[in-house]
């Protein structure tokens, strides 16, 4: 039983109840009344103030067949938008959405390799697609960075393709835009956008594997980070000691066999060809070409490895898998389950990812709006 001053409940009563109005959809105060098992006149009162608030709208009636229809209350996705920006090795991609992870625009540049070419990107982009949220009742509530790298207490520590550590990218930002400004690690905001429409797991693990491979934890429902950021860097894990130069500073790092830059590296090697995507590779790969299944057997034999290791340290009780292989060749997932030699693959479920690139924007939206709106529940609708 939760104890506490009257005004700490009341928030916690509100908290509950506009949580539970955005994951249902649409419900009446009765059923509200019903599911959190507080009074009829609680409820009524909290909407009351979420109505004027503007959090909350009248939608209709629900199709009883007895008495009176009681009005149904939704929430208001249009109240304040997000911008959600990846800042990749090559491609820096912005998402607007609504409060409920609804895209509204999306724009794409190059990553200039310099901080202050970053920096200027990033503000042509924001003032290009901020408009439209100056016309909601609360404007822009926040922007979230994913970063390729290590972050604590949004700051960038270090990111080993590009250099943003000695520049303070939030301040900046906040000064600019007037909002909250969120950096995270882009395979922390994967796992929270995954999250955001399977809520029922308690830990999980979602590998993301692009430029390099990187890994979100949720652990006993939350967010796992360590003590300064570094947890969850599994691509500079090393599988060969004497093995490939990292530009972290080691040798043998995991993301040097397993990301998908050095696995097209491969095949460009192998084939002798001038230029190779990962297009060009699935294409091979469904021509039975020996080079572009060898490349495939690379990727499930270290994804194997990588899994393994996680199941051992964290013991999650599903795996989500965020790259182009799994994505274009879901079946991949089963010939890793059966590579696991791990006693503990039995009670382990290993699924591809169904948000794939937008993951990583989607969990920066999920961030900004609970912190909007001080909520802990978010549920996105089912793509």
């Amino acid at each position: 039983m939760i104890t506490g001053s009257k005004e700490l409940i009341r928030d916690i009563n509100s908290t509950l109840v506009l949580e539970t109005i955005i994951n249902k959809g649409s419900i009446s105060r009765a059923n509200i009344s019903k599911e959190l098992g507080l009074t009829k006149t609680t409820v009524s009162s909290i909407v009351v103030k979420l109505l004027e608030k503007n959090f909350v709208l009248e939608v209709g009636s629900d199709n009883t067949k007895l008495g009176r229809k009681p009005i149904l209350l939704a929430f208001n996705a249009n109240a304040g938008y997000v911008i959600s920006i990846e800042i990749g090795v090559d491609k820096i991609i912005a998402l607007q959405s609504d409060l409920l992870g609804e895209k509204i625009k999306v724009l794409e540049r190059e990553t200039p390799n310099d901080n202050e070419g970053i920096r200027d990107v990033l503000v042509e982009i924001i003032d290009c697609i901020k408009q439209k949220a100056e016309s909601s009742t609360y404007g822009l509530i926040g922007i979230t960075l994913g970063i390729h790298g290590v972050i604590h207490n949004d700051q960038i520590s270090f990111t080993p393709y590009y250099s943003l550590s000695e520049f303070d990218l939030s301040s900046f930002l906040n000064q600019r835009f007037n909002t909250k400004v969120f950096i995270e690690n882009e395979a922390n905001l994967s796992v929270l956008g995954e999250l955001s429409y399977m809520p029922n797991y308690k830990n999980i693990a979602s590998i993301s594997v692009h430029s390099g491979v990187g890994l979100g934890l949720f652990i006993n429902g939350d967010l796992y980070t360590g003590f300064s950021g570094y947890a969850g860097e599994i691509g500079h894990t090393i599988v060969d000691v004497d093995g490939r130069d990292c530009p972290c500073g080691n040798k043998g790092c995991l993301e040097q066999y397993l990301s998908e830059k050095a696995l097209l590296k491969e095949f460009k090697e192998a084939t002798n060809l001038d230029y190779v995507d990962f297009d060009m590779l699935s294409s091979m790969y469904k021509l039975a070409n020996k080079d572009a299944i060898a490349i495939f057997q690379k990727f499930v034999k270290y994804m194997t490895v990588c899994i393994n290791n996680i199941l051992n340290l964290y013991n999650p009780d599903i795996v989500i898998i965020n790259s182009s292989f799994t994505h274009h060749f879901p079946e991949l997932t089963k010939d890793i389950e059966h590579s696991l030699n791990s006693r503990l693959n039995d009670v382990l479920h290993i699924y591809p990812s169904k948000l794939h690139h937008t993951s990583i924007l989607l969990g920066g939206v999920s961030v900004a709006v609970k912190d909007f709106l001080d909520i802990n529940d978010l549920r996105f609708v089912s793509k």
